[in-house]
């Protein structure tokens, strides 16, 4: 098999036809944008939990708040009448809140050591998370200098495990998302990207005809408003009395109140009819649209050389690996058969173990609190009736001090 992540290694595989490479990139030999100063600093790691130890190694990033810009140079290709795929692992296995997941594929002229977040690249492809709005998988193609944004609103992964992102470009400008080896959206450059102008416009010399009636139904010439129509909305209350102390050079003329009438019947309108001019929905004709020009080569980047990752992580922990950058479709997903698939298996075992035992912990903890709690109390309960008890051994005689004779009674009333 081939092993992309060792103890001191995170690979990059490149995989063209007639021309095979494979890229053992250390991670020493990343390079690391010198554009801020402040870049948050890469580790290599297998997470909290994992696959296999070695295996699932890869780059993590690990101080909250930071950008992250890092890359690393192969040998430039063209994708020029193949497939281009592009495939990587991503694990958020901090419960990430907000931050990108994503990969930059740029030509082989970027200067590495300034890639920032303009940096001019070919494909932006992966998972984006923020809050609970975002959540999505971001494919962004650059098209003669400008960066455009697919229209279609892929969902991404949120929980804590290793998912697997492929993007395949075809050279007949369809595409495919999959995740975790399965397809979750597919189409066409033209039609899911506002890369070229519209192949018909509206007509500017065309306008509506002046008699051209496009009202469906109008009033009937015949009907008429009823004579007693026409009734006020409201009307005073004849049930209300002027109270007896009304006095109108103080209080004014006294006026009832007013209520809502009930033979109220509203503005009156005539019946519709059917229009018998109606002539439908006037449509703007169209014509071809003189800017636009198919063009069969939106798909084809040249001199394709550098993968990036240029980020922004709130919350950090985000592992990457299994780089994989091939024109071979069926090679894609037997590799993230033979990396992913094989330890997905095992990782979310090691996770579920993890969360019984913290959950156990937590219930024995919670019970070792509640234990406590209850011996506080009895010792609280216990200590409170020894000093009632000894209250009541200390309460005075309502008669002590008074001396009795043999006869029961008081010497003072002898």
């Amino acid at each position: 098999g081939i092993t992309l992540a060792s103890s001191n290694t995170v690979r990059i595989l490149v995989f063209i036809s007639h021309h095979d490479m494979s890229f053992n990139v250390q991670i020493s030999r990343w390079v690391e944008s010198k554009h801020k100063s402040d870049y948050g600093q890469w580790k290599l790691s297998a997470g909290n939990f994992y696959g296999d130890a070695e295996a699932d190694k890869g780059i993590q990033t690990s101080q909250d708040a930071h950008f992250y810009a890092l890359s690393a140079l192969f040998e430039p290709f063209s994708n020029e009448g193949k497939p281009l795929v592009i495939q990587f692992t991503v694990k958020h296995e901090q419960k990430i809140d907000c931050g990108g997941g994503y990969v930059k594929l740029f030509p082989d002229d970027l200067d590495q050591s300034d890639m920032h977040g303009d940096s001019q690249y070919y494909i932006m492809f992966g998972p984006d998370i923020c809050g609970y709005s975002t959540k999505k998988v971001h494919v962004i193609i650059n098209y003669k200098g400008q960066n455009h944004l697919i229209k279609k609103d892929i969902k991404c992964k949120d929980d804590e495990l290793t998912h697997l992102y492929t993007l395949i470009v075809n050279p007949d400008q369809t595409y495919e998302v999959k995740i975790d080896n399965e397809k979750v959206e597919s189409g066409s450059f033209g039609d899911d990207w506002d890369m070229l102008p519209l192949k018909k416009i509206k007509d500017p010399e065309a306008k509506k005809p002046s008699d051209w009636d496009d009202r469906a139904e109008i009033d009937d010439p015949s009907d008429t408003k009823p004579e007693d129509w026409d009734k006020p909305e409201t009307i005073p209350d004849p049930d209300a009395k002027k109270p007896d102390d009304w006095d109108e050079d103080m209080d004014g003329e006294w006026e009832p109140p007013m209520i809502a009438n009930s033979e109220y019947k509203g503005e009156w309108k005539p019946k519709q009819i059917d229009n018998p001019d109606y002539k439908g929905t006037w449509v703007h004709p169209e014509i071809d649209n003189p800017e636009y020009t198919h063009d069969a080569t939106m798909y084809k980047f040249n001199n394709i050389g550098v993968l990036g990752l240029d980020l922004w992580q709130v919350k950090s922990g985000t592992i990457f690996d299994n780089f994989l950058i091939t024109d071979d479709v069926k090679e894609a997903e037997e590799f993230g058969k033979e990396t992913w698939g094989k330890t997905k298996g095992p990782e979310k075992k090691m996770k579920n173990e993890q969360e019984d035992m913290e959950r156990k912990l937590r219930e024995e903890e919670e019970k070792e609190k509640n234990k406590e709690d209850t011996e506080g109390d009895d010792e609280d309960d216990k200590e409170d009736g020894e000093e009632e008890e000894g209250e009541d051994d200390e309460e005075p005689d309502d008669d002590a001090g008074i001396e009795e004779d043999n006869n029961g009674k008081p010497k003072d009333e002898l």
